[in-house]
């Protein structure tokens, strides 16, 4: 019988809206390393966008915690694991470049976290079956990169105990916004390890939208029908960019350090076909014609949940040797273990100061000029929008909303 292993990967953004740079990935000076690692965290974030969007609803997730949990488990990978979590993660770098690199990039990140209007914290760590033997270069390779120590816990005679205190330490990271990550049950004795990385982000409009400014107005469905939601409403200086049957708006948190940018379809009934289209090459494409201008903004407050199960995603995405025959013998020299489920759960909330975001994923491995009519940006049916780091270019949360009031 295989031995568990679970992995828990937790990332928080909350209350905030950030303004993009003309290009999705930004350039960090000469570190190509880093820029590999965000241009392959950006495509497995559309990819996985392209599985979970088939469902109908809204969706948000969070492509860079799914990204470094995994990125945690692939340092113990080897063979054909190895080879299918690179391709399907678009981890193209070697394990003594890829590592490094993420740690570089997480550094970045962590150096934008502290403003009067942003606050971001990222967090790792790594619970492990008491006296459980984990070999020295994966517990260096997770301190080093990933500053995720060990903790000891027992999860064969007290998995609720340990339950707990995984818990408790992801509502501490995320500020209570992610609570009962792991629910009662999950952790049982064949569990030998559970990593887990946090992200708490929040940050404040550049320039808030005014409450007294937001009234109820309908938001046509895909289906036809409508919905009265409270729209926020604001004309101002807007990084403003448009393609034949598309709208795009940057929206910034603080001094622009982050920012959120929303994909309009011109189309009521449009979602569908920009989807079809959501690539790196065109997202680059898109973010290529934002223009400063002044721009008559309309959007929907909402507030949203998404969960759902990643394991049979990603092993219908080419990655299928990582649950079931897998090759972690990187992590304790054995090939016993392997990933049993794959949970993420994400949440949302977009009002007038700012937006508010949370996302858990948990790996359980087994053993410009001022125009007198500006334009208009209409958010009034359903719409795609991400959150990112400008200065990186990491793309934090990704989602939809095709109604606002559910």
């Amino acid at each position: 019988m295989r031995i568990l292993q679970k992995i828990s990967l937790l990332l928080l953004g909350c209350l905030a809206m950030t303004v993009f740079t003309d290009n999705v990935f930004a350039e960090v000076g000469d570190d190509s390393d880093l820029n590999t690692v965000v241009e392959g965290n950006s495509a497995f974030a559309l990819d996985l966008y392209s599985k979970l969007g088939k469902k109908q609803g809204n969706l948000f997730f969070s492509p860079y915690s799914i990204s470094t949990a995994l990125g945690m488990v692939y340092g113990g990978a080897r063979g054909n694991t190895e080879k299918q979590m690179a391709e399907v993660l678009h981890f193209t770098l070697a394990q003594k470049q890829f590592h490094p690199a993420f740690a570089r990039l997480e550094a970045r990140l962590n150096a934008d976290q502290k403003s009067e209007d942003i606050d971001l914290n990222i967090a790792n760590a790594l619970w492990i079956q008491k006296d459980y033997s984990i070999l020295k270069n994966f517990l260096d390779l997770l301190k080093t990169n990933y500053q995720a120590g060990p903790r000891p816990v027992d999860f064969i005679r007290a998995p609720e105990d340990a339950r707990k205190k995984i818990n408790a330490w992801v509502e501490e990271a995320t500020k209570a916004k992610i609570k009962d990550l792991i629910k009662a049950g999950v952790l049982g004795p064949m569990i030998r390890l559970v990593l887990v990385n946090a992200i708490y982000f929040k940050g404040n409009w550049s320039s808030r939208f005014e409450k007294r400014l937001t009234q109820a107005a309908p938001f046509r469905m895909e289906s036809g029908k409508t919905v009265s939601v409270p729209m926020m409403t604001k004309t101002f200086r807007f990084a403003y960019g448009e393609s034949d049957n598309l709208q795009l708006l940057e929206l910034a948190y603080g001094k622009g350090d982050f920012s959120m940018i929303v994909l309009l379809p011109k189309r009521d009934e449009g979602l569908d076909e920009l989807e079809k289209k959501m690539s790196v090459k065109n997202l680059k494409i898109w973010l290529n014609t934002l223009k400063e201008r002044e721009v008559a903004v309309f959007l929907p407050r909402f507030k949203l949940t998404s969960e759902f199960g990643l394991d049979k995603t990603l092993a219908a995405m080419g990655m299928p040797t990582a649950f079931r025959e897998a090759d972690f013998s990187g992590i304790d020299g054995t090939k016993k273990l392997e990933i049993s489920a794959i949970l993420h759960k994400a949440f949302i909330d977009v009002n007038e100061e700012g937006t508010e975001a949370a996302a858990a994923t948990s790996v359980m491995v087994g053993i410009t000029s001022v125009r007198p009519s500006p334009p208009v940006f209409r958010a009034d049916h359903p719409f795609i929008f991400l959150i990112r780091e400008n200065r990186s270019g990491s793309i934090l949360f990704l989602g939809r909303i095709v109604n606002p009031k559910t």
